[in-house]
Protein backbone atom coordinates (compact mmCIF):
# COMPACT_ATOMS: atom_id res chain seq x y z
CA UNK A 1 0.00 0.00 0.00
CA UNK A 2 2.80 2.17 0.95
CA UNK A 3 4.22 2.07 -2.63
CA UNK A 4 0.83 3.03 -4.58
CA UNK A 5 -0.56 5.58 -2.08
CA UNK A 6 2.02 8.16 -3.92
CA UNK A 7 0.90 6.96 -7.57
CA UNK A 8 -2.95 7.82 -6.67
CA UNK A 9 -4.61 11.12 -7.08
CA UNK A 10 -8.22 12.12 -6.12
CA UNK A 11 -11.26 11.93 -9.15
CA UNK A 12 -14.75 13.72 -8.83
CA UNK A 13 -17.63 14.05 -10.66
CA UNK A 14 -21.26 14.10 -10.54
CA UNK A 15 -24.06 11.28 -11.75
CA UNK A 16 -24.18 11.70 -15.80
CA UNK A 17 -20.98 12.93 -16.53
CA UNK A 18 -18.91 10.41 -18.71
CA UNK A 19 -15.74 9.50 -17.17
CA UNK A 20 -13.99 7.64 -19.66
CA UNK A 21 -15.12 6.93 -23.02
CA UNK A 22 -14.87 3.43 -25.80
CA UNK A 23 -12.24 3.96 -28.15
CA UNK A 24 -10.41 7.52 -26.25
CA UNK A 25 -6.78 7.10 -24.54
CA UNK A 26 -6.45 4.63 -22.13
CA UNK A 27 -4.49 6.68 -19.25
CA UNK A 28 -6.14 5.91 -16.01
CA UNK A 29 -6.84 3.22 -13.66
CA UNK A 30 -9.97 4.25 -11.42
CA UNK A 31 -10.46 2.54 -8.00
CA UNK A 32 -14.30 3.96 -6.94
CA UNK A 33 -14.29 5.33 -3.06
CA UNK A 34 -17.98 6.17 -3.25
CA UNK A 35 -20.62 6.42 -6.14
CA UNK A 36 -21.53 4.26 -8.85
CA UNK A 37 -20.39 3.82 -12.81
CA UNK A 38 -22.31 2.06 -15.45
CA UNK A 39 -19.51 0.35 -18.17
CA UNK A 40 -20.74 -0.11 -21.62
CA UNK A 41 -19.26 -1.25 -24.71
CA UNK A 42 -20.65 -0.37 -28.42
CA UNK A 43 -20.48 -2.70 -31.19
CA UNK A 44 -19.50 -1.13 -34.56
CA UNK A 45 -23.07 -2.20 -35.40
CA UNK A 46 -25.04 -1.79 -32.31
CA UNK A 47 -26.54 0.18 -29.53
CA UNK A 48 -24.47 0.24 -26.29
CA UNK A 49 -24.51 -2.46 -23.87
CA UNK A 50 -24.51 -2.18 -20.28
CA UNK A 51 -21.43 -4.56 -19.22
CA UNK A 52 -21.89 -4.35 -15.31
CA UNK A 53 -22.03 -1.54 -12.27
CA UNK A 54 -18.83 -1.08 -10.87
CA UNK A 55 -19.32 0.52 -7.00
CA UNK A 56 -17.65 1.20 -4.19
CA UNK A 57 -14.38 -0.36 -3.67
CA UNK A 58 -14.62 -1.51 -7.25
CA UNK A 59 -11.91 -1.26 -10.39
CA UNK A 60 -12.22 0.21 -13.56
CA UNK A 61 -10.30 1.56 -16.54
CA UNK A 62 -7.65 -1.37 -16.78
CA UNK A 63 -7.10 -1.07 -20.52
CA UNK A 64 -4.88 1.43 -18.89
CA UNK A 65 -2.84 -1.05 -16.71
CA UNK A 66 -2.46 -3.44 -19.38
CA UNK A 67 -0.70 -1.12 -22.17
CA UNK A 68 -3.82 -0.47 -24.44
CA UNK A 69 -3.88 2.56 -26.36
CA UNK A 70 -7.77 2.95 -26.22
CA UNK A 71 -10.36 2.06 -23.60
CA UNK A 72 -12.54 -1.01 -24.93
CA UNK A 73 -15.48 0.73 -23.12
CA UNK A 74 -17.15 3.76 -21.49
CA UNK A 75 -18.13 4.34 -17.76
CA UNK A 76 -20.99 7.24 -17.12
CA UNK A 77 -21.19 7.77 -13.60
CA UNK A 78 -24.77 6.60 -12.30
CA UNK A 79 -24.47 8.22 -9.03
CA UNK A 80 -21.63 11.49 -8.16
CA UNK A 81 -18.24 9.62 -7.61
CA UNK A 82 -15.56 10.10 -5.44
CA UNK A 83 -12.25 8.02 -6.60
CA UNK A 84 -8.82 7.44 -6.29
CA UNK A 85 -6.78 6.96 -10.16
CA UNK A 86 -3.43 5.88 -10.88
CA UNK A 87 -1.79 6.49 -14.63
CA UNK A 88 -1.68 2.42 -16.00
CA UNK A 89 2.39 3.24 -16.84
CA UNK A 90 2.76 4.32 -13.18
CA UNK A 91 1.03 1.32 -12.55
CA UNK A 92 3.26 -0.96 -15.01
CA UNK A 93 6.34 0.62 -13.92
CA UNK A 94 5.36 0.11 -10.43
CA UNK A 95 4.94 -3.88 -11.17
CA UNK A 96 8.17 -4.20 -12.71
CA UNK A 97 9.95 -2.42 -10.51
CA UNK A 98 8.62 -4.59 -7.53
CA UNK A 99 7.57 -8.21 -8.65
CA UNK A 100 6.07 -9.29 -5.57
CA UNK A 101 3.74 -6.34 -5.38
CA UNK A 102 3.02 -6.31 -9.13
CA UNK A 103 2.07 -10.04 -8.97
CA UNK A 104 -0.81 -9.11 -6.23
CA UNK A 105 -2.24 -6.15 -8.15
CA UNK A 106 -2.40 -7.61 -11.30
CA UNK A 107 -4.36 -10.99 -8.92
CA UNK A 108 -6.86 -8.48 -7.80
CA UNK A 109 -7.14 -6.60 -11.45
CA UNK A 110 -7.47 -10.37 -13.10
CA UNK A 111 -10.33 -11.15 -10.81
CA UNK A 112 -12.58 -7.89 -11.39
CA UNK A 113 -12.22 -7.86 -15.16
CA UNK A 114 -12.97 -11.39 -15.05
CA UNK A 115 -16.50 -10.73 -13.42
CA UNK A 116 -17.58 -8.23 -15.56
CA UNK A 117 -16.98 -10.20 -18.76
CA UNK A 118 -19.41 -12.95 -17.24
CA UNK A 119 -21.67 -10.01 -16.70
CA UNK A 120 -21.58 -8.84 -20.36
CA UNK A 121 -21.89 -12.67 -21.24
CA UNK A 122 -25.20 -12.90 -19.60
CA UNK A 123 -26.36 -10.10 -21.16
CA UNK A 124 -25.82 -11.20 -24.78
CA UNK A 125 -27.37 -14.34 -24.30
CA UNK A 126 -30.21 -12.52 -22.57
CA UNK A 127 -30.31 -10.04 -25.91
CA UNK A 128 -30.15 -13.00 -28.12
CA UNK A 129 -33.26 -14.87 -26.28
CA UNK A 130 -35.13 -11.99 -26.61
CA UNK A 131 -34.33 -11.07 -30.24
CA UNK A 132 -35.34 -14.85 -30.75
CA UNK A 133 -39.24 -14.61 -29.05
CA UNK A 134 -39.78 -11.28 -31.57
CA UNK A 135 -39.10 -12.96 -34.47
Amino acid sequence: MELLKPLFEPYACNAGVTVLRQGEAADYLYLVISGAVEMTYKPYDGIPITISHVEKDGLFGWSAVVGSEKYTSSAIAIENIEALRVLGSDLRKLCLDHPEAGKEILERLASSVSSRVQDAQEQVKSILKQGMKNK
